[in-house]
């Protein structure tokens, strides 16, 4: 059974060292790099299940790296950083990361916040992995949500999980509290936000009118529903 590759951008060699040991000996296969130049050219040959990125790199902004891998790879993007605002915390989520680990940390944790997070993209019980709804089909295989004419629209794979968490479940209410037990978010105003953004971008991709919304509800103190008829092929 093939590993998952866990790919550590830090330029701290003692933190790559220690991480990298761990996740080896949890079942990972691991890529440790130190600059953003040479994490980025080894994407072209290796596809990660897991990314791991510090935000403070001596050759690119963290913050703008996150959000570009959010947006053009398959890949669970966690933060590493030891930036611990909430707005730090808050402003990365809303960059697309899945998660956001503060340094100093317990390595165990790591670990288990990349099962968690491996665990909530894993598909539920479902013949394929593209749904259609209401004139669109989302690929999220390549993450790319296409209209009835054929043009296709990327969405992150933060934004893919909050879309997956409604389809599979159209016309019924989804609470906050499953949302955060569903995404392995804590009760959090970060992670509050970060869903906010979420759905908020997630409507402006599906067309939807901000005011009067037709696909995703909100049922003010209750949560979402998704009002669409969906497909799984």
């Amino acid at each position: 059974m093939t590993r998952p590759l866990v790919t550590i951008l830090d330029d701290e060699p003692e933190i790559r060292s220690l991480l990298a040991d761990v996740l080896e000996e949890a079942g990972f296969d691991t890529l440790s790099f130190g600059r953003a130049r040479a994490f980025e050219a080894a994407l072209a040959t290796h596809t990660p299940d897991v990314c791991l990125v510090d935000l403070s790199l001596p050759d690119t902004d963290g913050l703008t790296l996150v959000h570009r891998l959010a947006l053009e790879r398959g890949a669970i993007v966690i933060i590493i950083s030891g930036r611990a605002q909430v707005q730090d915390r808050v402003t990365g989520l809303e960059l697309g990361a899945d998660d956001y680990i503060i340094k100093p940390f317990d390595p165990a944790e790591v670990v288990a916040r990349i099962r968690a997070r491996m665990r909530s993209v894993k598909p539920a019980t479902r013949t394929g992995n593209v749904a259609t709804f209401n004139g669109w089909t989302a690929h999220f295989e390549r993450y790319t949500l296409e209209d009835e004419a054929g043009t296709e629209t990327p969405f992150s794979h933060a934004e893919g999980e909050v879309l997956r968490l409604f389809l599979d479940a159209p016309k019924r209410l989804i609470s906050r509290a499953q949302m955060q037990s569903s995404l392995g978010g804590g009760a959090s105003e970060s992670f509050d936000r970060a869903m906010d953004v979420r759905i908020s971008r997630l409507r402006t991709k599906l067309r939807e009118d901000p005011k009067n919304p037709q696909l995703i509800k909100t049922i003010y103190g209750a949560g979402y529903i998704f009002l669409g008829d969906v497909t799984w092929t």
